[in-house]
């Protein structure tokens, strides 16, 4: 039987299907490295211009621990609690760092494609683990203002993150940066919820029914703009991600909606608990010394 199918060629095309089919699965694999900054030296290099330009930040300065914001308000409060802190503006973004905390916070604008941005530029800085400090609002009923979220997924409802990954992968956190987060919560008394949040671009989805209704189809905890696109981007650039996002308003309720005056009573109670708590899981995660990510890809 096997001389009848070798006459046939069944076992001399095997391995020529074999080896074909790896051919093809290398030159693609050579192709999506060459779309990321650590495979692609010129990249590379245009990134690092980038990040220093952006920030004002030469690249020594970054620390492996790194915060991302939209606020300037949350430097301002960095800066207060350092003392050894090494401020700098960049051409977009602030940028301040401290030695004796291990940790550096930047201020990197509004929207996912500011988002997407910092969360690949990063790469060349090697950080040990990044934190995003966002605010959202709340799409669930039970969430108020000054609610915690710590989310374990966010659909990517906006523009940016189809150039990274295609539409079918979900964007998700590092699992080990969430669960230092989660720790620092617990040990400082601030309960928490996980779940699903929803990134979008469409800035006035408040006055759209349709919308607003998508999303209480979809289950999610909250509404907001970037941490779909700092999962992504951060993924393919192998940057370890968390998030840890404030409830600022609850838009599906009436008279919900964030305003001048709501922005301020948010700032005044909430956001020096929110940097502080960030603070505190960056300065734990550099004290730990323990390896974020255990796997190569």
């Amino acid at each position: 039987m096997k001389d009848h199918l070798k006459k046939m060629g069944f076992f001399f095309m095997a391995p020529i299907i074999s080896k074909d089919l790896q051919k093809i699965n290398s030159e693609k694999k050579a192709a999506m490295m060459k779309k990321t900054i650590h495979g692609n030296a010129e990249k590379k290099a245009i990134a690092i211009d980038m990040l220093e330009r952006y920030t004002g930040h030469d690249l020594p300065k970054f620390q492996k621990q790194i915060i991302i914001t939209n606020f300037g308000y949350y430097i301002e409060r960095f800066n207060s609690t350092f003392d050894d802190h090494y401020f700098t503006q960049g051409s977009a973004f602030k940028a301040s760092s401290s030695k004796k905390a291990h940790v550096t916070i930047i201020e990197f604008g509004i929207g996912s494609p500011m988002a997407a941005l910092i969360g690949e530029i990063l790469a060349v800085a090697s950080p040990k683990a990044v934190l995003f400090l966002g605010l959202c609002g709340a799409v669930h009923t039970s969430l108020k203002v000054g609610d915690f979220i710590l989310p374990m997924a966010a659909i990517r409802a906006e523009g940016v993150s189809k150039n990274f990954l295609p539409p079918q992968v979900p964007a998700l956190p590092t699992f080990k940066v969430q669960k230092f987060v989660s720790q620092v919560l617990v040990e400082n008394g601030y309960d928490y919820r996980t779940g699903t949040i929803h990134s979008t671009d469409f800035r006035f989805w408040e006055f759209d029914q349709k919308f607003k209704e998508n999303l209480i189809e979809e289950r999610v905890l909250a509404v907001e703009m970037e941490t779909a696109a700092l999962f992504t981007a951060c993924f393919v650039s192998k940057v370890n991600i968390g998030a840890l996002l404030l409830v600022s308003d609850c838009p599906m309720k009436k008279g919900g909606i964030k305003t001048r005056k709501s922005a301020k009573s948010v700032f005044r109670n909430y956001t020096d608990i929110h940097i502080d708590l960030g603070i505190k899981a960056m300065k734990d995660i550099s004290k730990k010394g323990e390896r974020i990510r255990h796997y190569r890809w």
